[in-house]
């Protein structure tokens, strides 16, 4: 069997207040996918309604054969750094089964906890997304021996926290400097 050569995966949780769909992240995230820079490995939405009334959905890009081939990879991986290779054998069994259910780490049950804890006339969903775009410099990578030291998204967000905790530093330091009495140099 031919190796399946995944791109990086991330996982975003997003969470609406008083959601008002107007199709926008839809047609956000179908033009990724024609354009081939990103493919749904897992989509959840749970949406509670103003009576506490709890539905969901889900969706994939993967057919049933790619689906089972993805959750053997992810089984394995995990086995390995679990148990090695006799736990990425098992791996194997058990993510091809969790992908034929249908099931990537979160269960009905789990959808009932998520419903149950966020408020009414709200929702949230869950994105596994395969970046498609950086599959060749994967391979690239990985042909000349190179490994991922570090990753993350940077956001906006993110630069405005590092900035608020930044002043904040430098705001103590001022503070502890000028507490301190100035030492005169002995003659």
């Amino acid at each position: 069997m031919a190796e399946v050569m995944y791109g990086p995966m991330q996982l975003l949780l997003i969470g609406f207040e008083n959601p008002d769909f107007h199709g926008r992240i839809r047609e956000a995230i179908d033009s990724a996918m024609e354009k081939g820079i990103v493919r749904v490995i897992d989509f959840r939405f749970v949406y509670k309604d103003a009576d506490g009334n709890v539905t969901g959905m889900e969706a994939t890009q993967l057919s049933d054969e790619e689906r089972q081939r993805f959750g053997a990879a992810v089984g394995a991986l995990i086995g390995l750094g679990a148990g090695g290779v006799e736990g990425a054998q098992r791996g194997v069994e058990t993510g091809a089964e969790a992908a034929a259910e249908r099931s990537f780490g979160l269960t009905e049950e789990d959808i009932q906890r998520i419903g149950d804890a966020i408020p009414n006339n709200s929702a949230a969903a869950f994105f596994l997304i395969e970046h498609l775009w950086a599959k060749d410099l994967k391979e690239a990578l990985r042909d000349t021996n190179a490994h991922l030291i570090a990753e993350g998204i940077v956001t906006p967000e993110a630069l405005m926290m590092a900035g608020a905790e930044l002043r904040e530093a430098v705001e103590t330091a001022e503070a502890e400097v000028q507490k301190k009495p100035m030492a005169v140099p002995a003659r």
